[in-house]
C-alpha cells in the first residue's frame, strides 16, 4: 500500500480503537461479505457495499498493485482467482489488506512482509505531506 492509500486510510479511520475488531472495520469499509436468508437457508453474497465508498475504491486499487509487487498478496490472488475469478480475488486481496491494517495499528506494529517499492526522497515527501494533514 503507498503512503497515499495508507494517508487517506488513516484520515478516514481516524481513531482505530474505534472498531473493536477486524471484522467491524471490514464491515464500516463496505468490504464484507452480504449474506441472505431466506427460510432455514442462508446464502453468501457479494460485498455490502454499505461502508466508506472512499476507503473501499483505495483500498481495491491498492490491491491491484499489492498483486503484482507484493509475494504474500500475490500467492493469495494466484490461489483465491483460481476459483472464484479475477475481480473477485482483487476484493479478497483488499479485505485481507484492511484486517492486516487493523492489526497493524491496534497493536502498533508495522508491516512484516513485501517490498515499499518506494525510493527514500519519495518516502520522506509523503511523509511531510502526512504531517501537514495531521496538524491541519
Amino acid at each position: 500500500m503507498g503512503y497515499f492509500a495508507a494517508y487517506l486510510l488513516v484520515v478516514e479511520v481516524c481513531n482505530i480503537n474505534r472498531f473493536r475488531s477486524d471484522r467491524r472495520l471490514v464491515r464500516w469499509a463496505g468490504l464484507a461479505p452480504g449474506v441472505h436468508q431466506s427460510g432455514d437457508k442462508t446464502y453468501g453474497g457479494r460485498i455490502t457495499k454499505q461502508g466508506n465508498k472512499l476507503v473501499r475504491w483505495v483500498l481495491v486499487e491498492a490491491a491491484r498493485n499489492a498483486c503484482r509487487y507484493d509475494a504474500r498478496f500475490r500467492a493469495f490472488y494466484a490461489r483465491y482467482s483460481r476459483r472464484h475469478g479475477g475481480q473477485k480475488a482483487v476484493v479478497a486481496v483488499a479485505h485481507e489488506m484492511l484486517r492486516i491494517v487493523w492489526f497493524m495499528l491496534s497493536r502498533g506494529e508495522p508491516y512484516r512482509g513485501g517490498r515499499t517499492g518506494l525510493s527514500e526522497r519519495t518516502r520522506k515527501r509523503w511523509e511531510r505531506i502526512a504531517d501537514r494533514g495531521l496538524r491541519a
